[in-house]
């Protein structure tokens, strides 16, 4: 390894021909900056703390509430049908049950009971939007500054437009992610659009591989870092290949359906799936958002993401799971097996994502370490529109901070004692954001 190795601080990237990828944490190259390391008296530099990382995940209209439980602990943690795909990730994990959002009860079915899910705010009916910010926009303006991206806020269904008949905005059914108290976040559902943003891909040669553009660039920094790393690096360069190259087939589909837009004067965002260039199969398309929030953390591009797998009053369909409804209609049988399946599959996007970060060494332990993931629907049952508990789970451990393969039920603890807000005011924290109050909480969350 060559020792006059100049300091690399997290914003180094591999750079090409309109394009920047940024790097994953690397042993032999003090890639997080001074502001991680620390001076034990020695001399010599000694890593301490890495990033710590927050994603939301959200599905809409509930769970199968009878397949939706565990029992005891760590390795040992009994886990329901619905919680399987989960079962590999046990001793990371926290299923927590009981909590709510106050302002979302009381108010009518579905987007009263949405767009409030991670502020806690009092929505406002009528023309004029009116919420609160959201926790994750509360933690990318602490962090933005330290990052290239202030947060990604990525979806897999398109938002709706017009107002339900509880006279609320179907804006509030469509977005869990909002900058201030009347704008929801921008969201990126397109899976290419969101792989170019991560890597500054633009220009004429966006189609062209990234990795073939900063291959000059990676040979070099090849011989500048440990053997360890060298194969870390190539196991990195292989993943985003990979997604790439599924990236690659969801961008010839934007392309046609821009053009087919243009005819006849239209926006592609108003077309039906698949014309208007996402992926025709959901699981291909929320597989790639995971990926994309993965490649984000490892690399340090943003610490915040959201990612709204289905929106309430969802329209997606699940021929590979025998649904023969779409999701808002078949959540009015929520104890169906047919039901169950879904909540299951929405359950196997949270493992998915879990087990990527889990494969991403940082120091001695994962990404996922160093993150958390919360999976939150709005409400526990479809068929009773119930928003007085959420079905929450929560994956990693936030760089130690956060303890981990335990089951935790607030259903008892009293109203001022189980808030989401509470919960949300906790996490923040822990990821050294301290604030007196967000949303109806002032309070952190007992237990946690």
């Amino acid at each position: 390894m060559n020792r006059d190795l100049p300091r690399i601080n997290r914003r180094t990237v591999l750079r090409g021909a309109g394009v920047a990828m940024a790097l994953p944490w690397l042993e032999s190259i003090p890639v997080w900056s001074e502001e991680t390391s620390s001076n034990d008296g020695s001399g010599k530099s000694a890593q301490s703390t890495f990033p710590k990382r927050f994603a939301a995940m959200f599905m809409g209209n509930g769970i199968n509430s009878k397949h939706w439980w565990a029992k005891g602990a760590g390795a040992e943690m009994e886990l329901s049908k619905s919680l399987e795909p989960l079962a590999p990730l046990k001793t990371k994990l926290n299923v927590v049950s009981g909590l709510f959002n106050k302002h979302a009860t009381g108010v009518g079915i579905h987007p009263g009971q949405t767009g409030n899910i991670l502020s806690g705010a009092a929505l406002q009916k009528g023309a004029v939007l009116k919420g609160g910010i959201s926790v994750d926009q509360m933690l990318a303006n602490r962090f933005g500054e330290e990052t290239a991206m202030p947060s990604l806020v990525l979806g897999c269904e398109q938002p709706i437009t017009g107002y339900h008949e509880t006279n609320f905005s179907m804006a509030y059914s469509s977005h869990i992610s909002w900058q201030d108290a009347n704008s929801p976040v921008p969201m990126e559902v397109y899976p290419s659009l969101a792989f170019d943003s991560l890597f500054d891909n633009q220009g004429s040669k966006r189609t062209k591989s990234i990795l073939d553009r900063v291959k000059e660039h990676a040979t070099q920094l090849n011989g500048q870092i440990s053997l360890a790393d060298r194969a870390k690096l190539d196991e990195y360069l292989t993943s985003v290949r990979e997604v790439e190259k599924r990236v690659e087939k969801t961008r010839a589909m934007k392309d046609r359906a821009d053009d087919n837009a243009a005819n006849p004067g239209r926006s592609a965002i108003t077309m039906k799936r698949p014309d208007n260039g996402l992926p025709e199969d959901i699981r291909e398309h929320m597989r790639l958002m995971g990926d994309i929030i993965a490649l984000a953390f490892q690399t340090d591009k943003t610490r915040v993401a959201t990612l709204l797998l289905c929106r309430d009053l969802s329209g997606l369909f699940y021929p590979f799971l025998d649904v023969r409804t779409a999701h808002h209609p078949a959540s009015h049988d929520d104890q169906s097996d047919a039901y169950e399946r879904v909540s299951r599959y929405y359950v196997s996007q949270l493992a998915y994502l879990a087990t990527r970060l889990d494969a991403m060494q940082e120091g001695e332990g994962t990404v996922l370490d160093n993150s958390c993931l919360m999976f939150v629907s709005n409400m526990w049952s479809g068929s009773q529109h119930d928003s007085t508990k959420v079905p929450l789970l929560l994956a990693g451990g936030l760089g130690g901070t956060l303890e981990t393969g335990r089951v935790l039920d607030f259903t008892k603890s009293g109203d001022d004692n189980r808030k989401l807000c509470s919960l949300y005011l906790s996490l923040a924290d822990r990821m050294g954001v301290n604030q007196d109050r967000f949303g109806d909480a002032t309070t952190r969350l007992a237990g946690l």
